[in-house]
């Protein structure tokens, strides 16, 4: 029998055997760290600036706007532009272990994502594409409208895309005793996951810089652009009720137009007076209602006026010219904020009606506001999450029981994600206090992968214990 050669172990399986590093290539791999740096500088200069025009329109049109985290919208976008070159330099000074363990990573991260977007587009098709039947250019109409929602579907699918990939990657490898070889030659489990749970990372530092304003705000424009495409008004809230507590008037708007903040009416505009007592004291119906920003005035147009005396009957008066108030303080920008749906605000909205008098009333749904505003936060970790979960759970050491950890892996994390809508839930209706309801699904879970971590480092059995513990309690 010939020797065997000498880079080989007798012992461990030829499909085990140490990964070999790949030869060298002709080209430099610092070369894609330094193209995607261009293109994110290149995206930056671009973005910073148009970012900062929309941050002073933002002062512009809403006065009381949160100034730092509005402020800082520039940035985080300018950050996020150089994402892919963060990760790019990471791979660069990554072992060889590190890179091979990416490389195979990556290639079956994104074939999950792109088929989970596939199955998410035809789904969502469905549902919408009555909607662009009225559009000029249909397929321009479909991918504008995709494209401009593109981070709040990536908020969506990127923790299932995680799962996936971890999934089928780290079974792939321990099927094929690459786990076991990796292990044999000296890295740890903990050591065999590191650039995993950098993804984890990665993931959720994405998805937090995405959540902060531009994925919330992106969804929240779906209605807007729905009707861009049939070519008609773009609307920012309909029939939004709002009450002034200093003044005792009372608000009904039926329509935001869509440059409101600019001076366009609002339309179907009526104005309750109350006195003091409570009681009627005048009531103003307007087809629109103009707002100056610069000299503070409102303008009705020809308004029907009510006024009410106590055992009497009401005195109309229909206005054949325009009406001016000088003296009402009430903004648009005021006006529109309980019309504004919170799933849709991001952090600078939130922050800004955290703080504004609206927030203190007894009428007002401040728990919902700030569960979200910590939701914010909340949920892009669960990238990093899911990472805790799924990588201990997808390792194993023998073909018996992989589909056991695999099943597992996918049940823990729908718990996750439905534990946490319930506890939204529970914090949007007060009976949780909202720090509680975004971060407690996160934490508990997060234990429980770094249990998880500690029996899969141990050598300990994962499925079996929960299948004991799951039956002593029953």
């Amino acid at each position: 029998m010939p020797p065997a050669p000498p880079h080989q172990n007798l012992d461990i399986p030829p499909s085990a055997q140490p990964i070999s590093p790949r030869p060298m290539s002709n080209v430099p791999r610092w070369l894609l760290t330094v193209l995607l740096f261009v293109i994110g500088v290149t995206a930056a200069s671009i973005l910073f600036p148009s970012e900062q025009v929309a941050v002073q329109d933002q002062f512009s049109g809403f006065p009381d706007s949160h100034i730092f985290s509005n402020s800082i919208r520039p940035y985080i976008l300018g950050f996020l532009c150089f994402m892919p070159a963060i990760a790019a330099f990471a791979y660069m000074s990554g072992t060889t272990f590190d890179r091979y363990l990416a490389r195979q990573f990556i290639s079956i991260f994104l074939i999950c994502l792109a088929a989970l977007f596939a199955i998410w587009l035809l789904l969502d098709l469905n549902d919408n594409l009555g909607d662009f039947k009225g559009a000029e250019n249909k397929t321009r109409s479909i991918l504008l409208f995709y494209l401009y929602r593109s981070p709040a579907i990536l908020l969506v699918l990127l923790p299932y895309t995680l799962l996936l990939a971890l999934i089928y990657g780290l079974g792939k490898f321990s099927k094929s005793n690459e786990i076991i070889a990796m292990i044999q030659s000296g890295a740890g489990i903990v050591r065999v996951s590191a650039p995993l749970i950098f993804a984890g990372f990665w993931c959720s530092a994405l998805l937090l810089g995405l959540n902060y304003h531009w994925a919330p705000h992106a969804e929240g424009m779906r209605d807007a652009l729905i009707a861009e495409a049939k070519g008609l008004p773009i609307l920012q809230a309909k029939n939004v009720l709002y009450r002034d507590p200093d003044s005792h008037r009372l608000w009904m708007v039926g329509a935001f137009p869509e440059n409101f903040e600019k001076g366009e009416p609002l339309e179907n505009v009526e104005v309750t007076t109350m006195r003091e007592d409570q009681t009627l004291k005048t009531r103003m119906s307007s087809p629109s209602a103009s707002y100056d920003r610069g000299t503070r005035q409102w303008t009705f147009e020809n308004p029907l006026i009510a006024r009410f005396t106590e055992g009497e009957a009401p005195v109309f008066e229909q206005m054949d010219a325009p009406l001016v108030r000088k003296t009402w303080g009430e903004t648009p920008a005021q006006i529109i904020k309980p019309g504004l749906q919170v799933e849709y605000l991001g952090i600078p909205e939130l922050s800004t009606w955290l703080g504004s008098p609206m927030a203190l009333q007894p009428t007002s749904n401040r728990s919902a506001y700030l569960t979200h505003w910590h939701y914010r936060w909340a949920l892009p970790i669960t990238c990093l999450v899911t990472v805790l979960l799924a990588a201990p759970l997808s390792i194993h050491f023998a073909r018996r029981g992989a589909g056991s950890g695999i099943f597992l892996a996918i049940v823990l994390s729908m718990l996750m994600l439905f534990f946490s809508s319930i506890t939204l839930a529970l914090g949007e209706a007060a009976i949780v206090p909202p720090l509680l309801a975004a971060w407690l699904p996160n934490f508990i879970f997060s234990l429980l992968g770094l249990y998880l971590y500690h029996r899969r480092v141990t050598g300990r059995p994962i499925y079996q214990s929960v299948l004991r513990l799951v039956t002593v309690n029953n």
